[in-house]
């Protein structure tokens, strides 16, 4: 029996010295976790971190691991992404990324780039060339088949690109004898040289030069139209609005001390109708208006050591009195 033991603990010192963990130990030889623990010294076993490192170089010695790894380097070799290379074997993509080296992994502008060439790989040319040639612009070719409209330009021959601006409005053909004399005539019956210019697909200044000085229309500051002057609105001095309350009511309620928000809250108005009801002489500053608004509470520093003396805080007598509790300290 004692035989036996040494020999098991010859074993199990032997397993795990070679890197196996005590769980893989314990399942090979048949025995417990705590038996190979008993078995292995204090001074031989590995950290949990030790041990987690351990775990990772086993897992990766294993045919499994192996071959796992070969699959993901060879589909990401091949050109697929990260996601669709853990799509397709079932993996995370953390996990795909563990797999493989750092010098194995591209970048983010090379990624980018096999991207697009992969993706304008499986868009069909001939459609897309048809369906400009039928008049599509790239923008909804690139919003149809989801890439961007460089994309699209990059699959249509330059031959069949069409020039830019409106197809609606076509530029007259130069050297036109016609044109010239169409606008000299339609101008001279009084059309507008904008009108003719989005007519013809031109500019103004085209329109201008094909009109002669003394036909032009030339405006000049002394023949400016000068603006019919505005009528006078009669001002209605000496009308008042009609408040509810009379001015020598607001006039006695102001001296008594309430506020011109509070008169004009109770005759509906705003605060400054009220004001110019207010001589100026009667008139209270800021200041007079902040003190008589937020009256400080009367306290001497006699009531606020009585208070303390009967074991209220600062925050308790602030809350009791009205005053700050710095104010209380400063009064105290």
């Amino acid at each position: 029996m004692a035989r036996n033991l040494k020999v098991l603990s010859e074993m199990i010192r032997s397993r795990y010295r070679e890197g196996a963990s005590i769980a893989v130990v314990a399942r090979e030889l048949g025995v417990a976790k705590s038996t190979v623990q008993r078995h292995v010294p204090a001074r031989e076993r590995r950290d949990a971190a030790a041990a987690a490192r351990q775990r990772h170089r086993n897992r990766a010695e294993e045919p499994y691991e192996k071959a796992l790894r070969a699959q993901v380097v060879r589909l990401y070799g091949s050109g697929m992404p990260q996601q669709r290379v853990a799509a397709t074997l079932g993996i995370s993509v953390e996990a795909v990324v563990a797999r493989l080296e750092p010098s194995q992994r591209r970048s983010r502008q090379e990624a980018a780039r096999l991207s697009v060439e992969q993706q304008g790989d499986l868009l069909p040319q001939e459609e897309i060339v048809a369906r400009y040639v039928q008049g599509a612009i790239m923008a909804e070719l690139g919003r149809l088949y989801g890439v961007h409209s460089t994309t699209i330009r990059r699959r249509i021959p330059d031959d069949l690109i069409r020039p830019r601006g409106p197809a609606s409005q076509p530029r007259p053909q130069a050297g036109q004898v016609l044109v010239d004399e169409k606008v000299r005539r339609r101008y001279a019956a009084g059309e507008n040289a904008y009108a003719l210019a989005r007519e013809f697909g031109v500019s103004p200044h085209t329109i201008r030069a094909r009109i002669p000085d003394a036909v032009w229309r030339a405006r000049t500051p002394g023949e400016a139209p000068a603006p019919s002057p505005r009528p006078v609105q009669p001002r209605t001095g000496g009308v008042r609005m009609v408040l509810a309350l009379a001015d020598e009511e607001i006039l006695a309620r102001y001296r008594a001390g309430q506020s011109a928000t509070a008169i004009g809250h109770a005759a509906g108005v705003d605060c400054r109708t009220i004001l110019r009801r207010i001589p100026e002489a009667e008139r209270r500053t800021h200041l007079q208006a902040q003190r008589l608004n937020r009256p400080a509470p009367d306290i001497d520093a006699d009531a606020i050591r009585a208070l303390r003396a009967r074991g209220l805080s600062w925050e308790a007598i602030a809350a009791e009195t009205g005053l700050s509790a710095k104010t209380l300290r400063a009064r105290a």
